[in-house]
């Protein structure tokens, strides 16, 4: 569920990028601010409540990179990174220092759409305070069960399977680094042992996906890491 008329911050400095960007988010009913510089958009996020953060890496007095890590020492503010850079480093530091999502430009209004909406959806509330359980397909997962069924049916998971779930569950609609899920599954000494990770994927994928060849749930960021879609 999406908050109604959603306020998004749109930091870039290009103004024919901002918009375009502007003229598709307020399609759909969100209501937009403008920055082009660092300086600008921090001095807009301390004074207002914003429900998206949407900000290019290369802004004229610094680098984007720098205002997501001082963002993130006092909000949770979701970041969607639209940035011309299209290394894969640059994918994974904006990640690793907070982002939340990452768009190379150029993009097309549907995806930048769909992107906005899935974080949007995914700063709401997720999980019920009563139950702690999630719904996707067939699956039911209640979190403080640790329980998993699919139709009724009880599905045995390993624990490293069942955290692994959790934290892709509690992240939903967010890209995960292969860093980060490694670092919290097995500690700092294995974040370079990415193979872990794929076999994990592939044990949820054959358990809870209904076709393991085309997951729709449990995806891969090519290179960077995972994202779990409802």
């Amino acid at each position: 569920m999406m908050p109604d008329h959603p306020h998004i911050l749109v930091v870039e400095d290009e103004p024919n990028i901002r918009r375009f960007v502007r003229t598709a988010l307020e399609s759909e009913a969100c209501e937009v601010l403008e920055a082009s510089h660092c300086q600008q958009a921090l001095k807009l996020l301390k004074q207002q409540r914003f429900d998206l953060l949407l900000l290019d890496l290369g802004l004229p007095d610094g680098d984007g990179l720098n205002l997501i890590s001082k963002l993130r020492t006092w909000s949770k503010l979701p970041i969607l990174v639209l940035s011309a850079r299209i290394a894969e480093q640059d994918k994974i530091k904006a990640l690793d220092l907070g982002a939340d999502d990452y768009l190379s430009k150029p993009f097309l209004i549907g995806e930048l759409l769909a992107r906005v909406r899935a974080l949007l959806r995914r700063s709401q509330p997720q999980v019920s305070p009563e139950s702690h359980s999630y719904r996707f397909g067939q699956i039911e997962v209640d979190l403080q069960q640790r329980r998993v069924t699919r139709a009724g049916e009880i599905i045995h998971l390993t624990p490293i399977e069942f955290q692994l779930l959790s934290l892709m569950l509690m992240n939903t609609d967010r890209v995960l680094t292969h860093r980060y899920l490694l670092r919290e599954l097995w500690g700092s000494t294995y974040v370079e042992s990415n193979h872990y990770l794929r076999v994990y994927v592939r044990h949820l994928r054959q358990k809870l996906e209904d076709d393991p060849s085309q997951p729709q749930h449990f995806l891969t960021e090519t290179g960077i890491g995972y994202r779990f879609q409802i």
